[in-house]
């Protein structure tokens, strides 16, 4: 073997120095009061995302199934999101104007955690409590991210507690990580979820996980393929479920793989829209976000026309319709999954740029419609189809290729779909890196912090130009 260049080897005590940096922050006492204080913020914050999450289930459960019964209907008639969401679009656009923090973070823009101060969270569970009951195709991982980083702020404010930026930081994604557990289930997905949306280590994070998740991926299909092909076994660490479970071929891989590429494309041009739909918007926060929400409740009222299906399959985060199709895919026909997809699309980019909420569950119930779609293609099968348009789709739709691998294998709940999961999902992110980037979100309402002096309408006006000049410049 040829010997290391000696130019190219680490400097003598690099490894010692982070050691002993680490070990200085770990035994530094600002740190253990940030550690202790962030145990503590646990309690109250999953308590309050919890009650938050039980009354989003009520309000909804009371507007799309105890309401409509009353008047005699099994499910909602198909103008019942009309009048929902356009009270819905009317309070968010109030909340927007009329209080801090513009009710929190455009959906359009992703997941953040940074930038919300405690006085934004009144309009942050109002305009939550305005949009995702009364039928935005949005889901609540968003809100409850604001409102566990505001919960942590408020509470550490409360103790009367120094803050510094670092800490301010720290405590922000402590609350947010407790309260998005509430959602997943899982604490693990939403420390990964808090890890990659913070951006911690930034564009190289990404450089040195893809090629890892896409080795490990490959490496199990060639490791299982090899075990099926000589009937030789090797000693594994792990558990028997007794679920049976597809074994993968050839087929689910090829096919994944190209579908992963569409589905980027497909949500790409889904979010663009979205971000059109916030700069839409931001000229007229309040006649416009009404709009927005009522050409959003005409998606889910032609669907329900069209197929003679609830409109709460399109008016939704689809959390509770995606349970459906995976119990029963094949009590989906053709039509009625083109007509999701086409429905729920366009519902979820308007809800996109005008409600508030997330962008997880739509996209994730959006991937497996597409799965269950493409599932008779030769090779594929329903589940596979699935796992793969599921994970494209979070991938192309968050940018955070590890989170959605462990939430779509968790949500699935098999393991023998991983290898084909981080395919779709790398391909999908970088697919959806390496198309151009659209218009930026612009910011709206009344800040919570010091006052932004540009108008939204100006700010609207400079994206429409800078989005010609991109024109001009690519003829």
């Amino acid at each position: 073997m040829t010997p290391p260049d000696p130019s190219t080897a680490p400097a003598a005590g690099t490894q010692p120095e982070e050691a002993d940096r680490l070990r200085g922050l770990l035994s530094s006492r600002p740190y253990q009061h940030a550690l202790v204080l962030s145990a503590l913020i646990g309690v109250p914050v999953s308590l309050a995302a919890f009650f938050f999450l039980a009354g989003l289930h009520e309000l909804e459960h009371l507007l799309w199934a105890a309401l409509p019964a009353e008047f005699g209907w099994s499910v909602p008639p198909w103008w019942w999101p009309l009048p929902l969401l356009t009270v819905a679009g009317l309070t968010v656009g109030l909340v927007v104007t009329r209080l801090p923090g513009a009710g929190g973070h455009i959906p359009a823009g992703g997941l953040h955690t940074a930038g919300m101060a405690p006085a934004a969270l009144p309009g942050v569970i109002l305009a939550a409590l305005a949009s995702l009951p009364l039928g935005a195709t949005l889901g609540p991982e968003a809100p409850l991210i604001a409102l566990g980083g505001c919960l942590a702020l408020y509470f550490r404010n409360l103790a009367r507690t120094p803050g510094t930026p670092q800490g301010t930081a720290l405590l922000g994604a402590a609350g947010a990580a407790a309260a998005l557990s509430a959602i997943f289930g899982n604490p693990l997905v939403a420390a990964v979820i808090l890890i990659e949306v913070a951006g911690v280590g930034g564009p190289q994070l990404f450089a040195v996980m893809l090629p890892a998740l896409l080795s490990s991926g490959i490496g199990s299909l060639a490791f299982t393929g090899f075990g099926h092909w000589t009937g030789f076994a090797t000693g594994t660490l792990s558990v028997k479920v007794g679920v049976p479970s597809p074994r993968l071929d050839a087929g689910d891989v090829l096919w994944s793989v190209l579908m992963a590429v569409a589905v980027a494309v497909a949500v790409h041009l889904t979010l663009s829209a979205g971000r059109r739909a916030a700069v839409f918007v931001a000229g007229r926060p309040v006649v416009h976000t009404a709009l927005c929400a009522l050409a959003a409740g005409a998606c889910a009222a032609v669907y329900a026309l069209a197929v003679d299906r609830s409109p709460a399959d399109v008016a939704s985060s689809g959390q509770a319709t995606l349970a459906r199709l995976a119990a029963d895919p094949h009590a989906w026909g053709v039509g009625a999954l083109v007509a999701v997809l086409l429905c729920k699309g366009m519902a979820y980019a308007l809800c996109l740029g005008s409600l508030r909420g997330g962008p997880v569950f739509p996209s994730l119930f959006l991937g497996a419609a597409l799965g269950v779609l493409l599932a008779p293609l030769p090779g594929l099968g329903v589940v596979p189809g699935m796992a793969a348009g599921m994970a494209a789709a979070s991938a192309a739709a968050l940018r955070l290729p590890v989170s959605s691998v462990l939430l779509v294998v968790l949500v699935l709940g098999s393991a023998a779909m991983i290898p084909l999961i981080i395919l779709a999902a790398v391909a999908a992110f970088v697919m959806a890196e390496l198309l151009p980037p659209g218009l930026p979100v612009p910011p709206v309402g009344r800040p919570a912090g010091p006052p932004d002096a540009r108008p939204a309408a100006t700010w609207a006006d400079d994206a429409e130009r800078a989005a010609g000049r991109r024109k001009r410049s690519s003829r």
